[in-house]
């Protein structure tokens, strides 16, 4: 088998209310690669507010697809590596590897399908679904909004629910997450974010305030960059640290985990390389005994949470827009299962790509 072609395209899909009071939309660079088989293999990346789309598609196109073309796409291996490879004058870190997360996506779908099996089985499963986290919770909401929107995922069979810190009345924040605790009860799991907000000083004032609250983890306190930073954060708070969506391949988890900068990490798909690569990063933190719960993209991350053994959380967003792929992941009972189908198993939907295609 050899690919022939990659076609590129992109979607620009609008985030439904309350994402929307923060990205108006999201953009997914998408990549259907070819080969002269008749098989088909879908890759995309999302990116999410849509800013730098074009970069990804321009760089996907004019530096990697040229890589690919020719090539047996059941290689998926020795062609992340060749597409790692290529420009040794751009470090990996954001575009490129937004480009070859999509790529590689596309080529893991080829491969389930060229043998007729879902991902994660070629994955060597270790589970048959993991436990889900509602996310949402932001900052525009009052307290009944956070209330109403955590009982709606309580309904679904959910047990953990993260919320959003970083209002400017610094105060307020230990508030809202005091009168949340108190109206979901202990029974239920609280996580915040705060999404690189604050200093050190600010996280270690308004965290030592949240211990009392139980919570399950204290999400990317600092700037992304910044790993002692939040290594700092991690060693003073009696509260677990969540990092890493904004983190690169197994170097930068490499580099979170060496630093003892989290406790549990949280890789993108899109972001950190792809299916391969987030397999890499799981491998490596479980030498570490580090949990993984993905940032976003549960339809995908699935596959490699239930084919590892330090899986902790997937993350469905509230208000994610079920109308985009023909057969939308499905929560039950709490927990989120692959699909069966081969590949990866996802595609999206004739009504999205009319009315989202650029």
């Amino acid at each position: 088998m050899k690919i022939t072609a990659v076609e590129t395209s992109m979607l620009r899909v609008p985030n439904n209310p309350p994402v929307s009071t923060y990205y108006r939309e999201n953009r997914y660079v998408v990549a259907r690669i070819r080969t002269d088989e008749g098989l088909e293999g879908l890759g995309y990346t999302m990116l999410v507010g849509g800013a730098g789309a074009e970069s990804v598609r321009e760089y996907l196109e004019k530096s990697l697809v040229p890589q690919l073309i020719g090539e047996n796409p059941l290689h998926v291996g020795r062609l992340w590596q060749k597409m790692y490879d290529t420009d040794r004058g751009i470090r990996k870190k954001g575009i490129p590897v937004y480009a070859i997360s999509a790529l590689d996506i596309g080529l893991w779908d080829l491969l389930g399908k060229s043998m007729g099996r879902p991902v994660w089985q070629l994955l060597g499963a270790c589970a048959e679904a993991i436990a889900v986290y509602g996310s949402g919770g932001f900052l525009s909401y009052s307290v009944d909004d956070i209330v109403t929107e955590a009982e709606g995922f309580l309904a679904l069979g959910c047990r953990h629910y993260k919320m959003k810190i970083g209002r400017p009345n610094l105060m307020e924040n230990v508030e809202r997450v005091r009168a949340v605790r108190k109206a979901l009860g202990d029974n239920v799991e609280l996580l915040v974010d705060a999404n690189q907000r604050w200093d050190v000083a600010t996280h270690l004032k308004i965290g030592r305030r949240l211990e009392e609250f139980d919570l399950f983890w204290y999400e990317e306190p600092v700037l992304a960059d910044n790993i002692a930073q939040c290594a700092q954060v991690a060693r003073a708070l009696n509260i677990p640290i969540a990092t890493g969506e904004n983190e690169y391949t197994r170097y930068g988890f490499r580099d979170l985990i060496e630093q003892k900068a989290a406790h549990y990490l949280n890789p993108d798909i899109h972001r950190c390389g792809g299916i391969g690569e987030l397999m890499k990063i799981a491998h490596l933190a479980a030498a570490y005994d580090l949990p993984i719960a993905p940032h976003l993209v549960p339809e995908l991350s699935i596959h490699v949470l239930v084919s590892i053994p330090n899986a902790a959380l997937v993350e469905v967003l509230a208000g994610a827009p079920s109308e985009l792929w023909k057969e939308p992941p499905e929560v039950k009972n709490g927990m989120l299962a692959p699909p069966n189908r081969p590949g990866h198993g996802m595609e999206f939907s004739a009504g999205a790509l009319k009315r989202f295609t650029e």
